[in-house]
């Protein structure tokens, strides 16, 4: 992350060598492309005879890169549901705002080779309200879904779906708390049916990689690691802050350049000519579609806008100089990623994934003692949060720091960590995470320390390996940093980039192999328990860092079947208990 290139030359033969150890499949590995090898390195065909016919639920940022994702010898989408024109719109036409997004979002159009939406419709249904698409799923003869909707729609629309006969991969977080998270993971046992989560580290080769020298031994004893996302989000260019249609918030600034930037567009395609004109006839059609969700900010008759007919909510917020800010309910499903009531924040949409890959390589160092492969669960974090970037026009923080303990195995049985006696209940394994705006030096992956060698992955592209300890810089040559998942491409320093899926399109391809081939063994690696321990970890954080304090975990909070949850625990709340028969989570009729 940002390492400076002062011992290139001092490094290179071990450097060179390591790495070659590092890619253990050779020429082969070096030849990952965006997809291609998941059915070698986990374990499944490469492809199904019958592809299974998926509904896509939530068409925006993360469902448009899971759409992207999609390979069409395994998943067939039938239908698709998004009460956004422009998510709408997206979904087959792909996003051309810039290339690193027309990359990451190609559309359906794009992936299934269809010539035109209207060559596309005959194939895929649409839909508005999710609900819908769930219930016409047998007349559309769907099989499985992918929910990609803001975080607290999650539970309903998953255990719905899985009551209606669905199989659900749904987008991560799991769940928007652990209650809602033991309620999907008791509903799948339930039905049957299998509920991916979408943390896609599970599926990416380089970390795949990783796991399997932390396995060999070759970094040694591991006692820390460190990692980061940094994003250089600020005030008028904040990823999770998009723009809204100027009929929804006149006030808004954001609002406005929108309006500025279609006439510029516009002006520009009356001046272009040759293969311009469709280039720049797209981007115009895609702002256009953007404009258009100010449908959604329209009042019926009762005087409530569609954005309120479909549970977001009108709120005005306090503010220091006393003049509040008005947030309309299509605020709230436009930027839901910034509201505690619909989003979890940083800790949900980042630091999920890398507190997952660090549970991961914790996992994968041998211990007599385990008796079986779960992971390892940390044993306390301590967490802080604040707000020194943005104003007051959201609840979640600008930053987050926190400081983990998870239990050490020890090489012999009965030698790792143990709470009961005063010695090895100090042998921990620390992790550290920091997630900021403001400033993207460092961008983001994570760091494995061991007392052998050391193990960098960046970016979920690039891994580096160090066997002599000593070392602590390397070279670095320039690369793109695509942070799709998190805002637009940016310019970091990295080391020469192997071009490797980030995990999407396997998560999809197991998913849909797992469904098609049914065994109580063939389950998605991030199955309900699992999603269940990331999410544990995530929320609870939010919690430490809102409260100021340092929680430690319970084993019961990371089991499905027991009723315990860190919301009654941590916050004391009273209706924090799991309960499947919530009216929300019925069956449609």
């Amino acid at each position: 992350m940002n390492l400076t290139p002062e011992e290139r030359q001092a490094g290179k033969e071990n450097f060179d060598v390591n790495r070659r150890d590092f890619l253990k499949h050779g020429a082969m590995a070096g030849a990952v492309g965006a997809v291609g090898l998941g059915a070698f390195y986990f374990g499944y065909e490469a492809s199904l005879a019958n592809p299974v016919r998926v509904g896509v639920i939530g068409t925006g940022d993360e469902g448009s890169v899971l759409i992207g994702a999609i390979n069409p010898n395994f998943i067939d989408v039938r239908s698709i549901a998004d009460i956004r024109p422009y998510n709408e719109y997206r979904a087959f036409h792909g996003d051309v705002s810039s290339p690193a997004a027309e990359k990451a979002r190609p559309g359906l159009l794009k992936k299934y080779g269809w010539s035109t939406e209207h060559a596309a419709r005959k194939h895929v249904e649409v839909y508005g309200p999710w609900q819908e698409l769930i219930a016409n799923a047998k007349a559309d003869h769907i099989e499985a879904v992918i929910i990609a909707l803001p975080l607290h729609l999650h539970a309903q629309a998953a255990i719905v779906a899985m009551r209606h006969g669905l199989h659900v991969l749904t987008e991560k977080l799991m769940g928007h708390s652990v209650t809602q998270c033991k309620e999907m993971a008791r509903v799948a046992k339930e039905t049957g049916k299998h509920l991916a989560t979408g943390h896609q580290r599970h599926y990416n080769i380089l970390y795949e990689e990783a796991v399997d020298q932390i396995k060999r031994g070759l970094l040694g004893d591991l006692h820390y690691i460190r990692a980061q996302w940094h994003r250089g989000n600020m005030p008028g260019s904040d990823s999770w802050q998009q723009p809204m249609p100027y009929d929804a918030k006149p006030t808004d600034k954001l609002a406005k350049n929108l309006g500025k930037k279609l006439r510029s567009w516009k002006d520009k395609l009356n001046t272009v000519s040759g293969p311009e004109i469709e280039a720049w006839a797209k981007k115009v059609r895609q702002l256009e579609a953007q404009i258009a969700d100010e449908v959604l900010a329209a009042k019926d008759k009762s005087g409530k806008t569609l954005a309120e007919k479909y549970q977001y909510e009108h709120e005005k917020l306090n503010t220091p100089d006393g003049k509040g800010y008005d947030r309309p309910a299509v605020e709230e499903l436009i930027r839901w990623r910034l509201w505690d009531r619909t989003g979890g924040g940083l800790m949900a949409e980042l630091g999920s994934h890398q507190l997952d890959a660090a549970s991961i390589f914790i996992n994968a160092i041998p211990d007599p003692d385990r008796r079986d492969e779960e992971k390892k669960h940390p044993l306390s974090v301590v967490a802080a949060g604040d707000r020194p970037v943005f104003p007051v026009d959201r609840d979640v923080n600008d930053h987050v720091y926190c400081l983990f303990e998870f239990p050490a195995p020890g090489k012999k049985p009965g030698t790792g960590y143990d709470p009961k006696d005063p010695l090895r209940s100090r042998k921990k394994i620390g992790v550290q995470y920091a997630s900021i705006n403001g400033n993207g030096f460092g961008g983001y992956g994570e760091i494995v320390f061991g007392t052998k060698g050391t193990l960098l992955l960046e970016r979920e592209q690039e891994a580096i390996l160090l066997l002599d300890k000593s070392k602590s810089k390397v070279a670095v040559d320039r690369a793109v940093l695509d942070t799709q998942a998190s805002g637009p491409a940016q310019e970091a320093v990295a080391g020469a980039v192997r071009e490797v899926s980030r995990g999407y399109t396997e998560e999809e391809e197991h998913w849909a192999w797992c469904i098609r081939n049914p065994s109580p063994e063939n389950r998605p690696r991030c199955h309900p328990k699992v999603a269940l321990g990331d999410a544990v970890i995530a929320l609870t954080t939010n919690m430490a860092a809102q409260k100021g304090l340092r929680v430690e975990f319970k084993e019961d909070w990371f089991d499905p079947e027991s009723d315990a949850t860190p919301e009654k625990d941590v916050l004391g709340l009273k209706d924090a208990k799991p309960n499947i028969n919530r009216q929300e989570y019925k069956k449609l009729t």
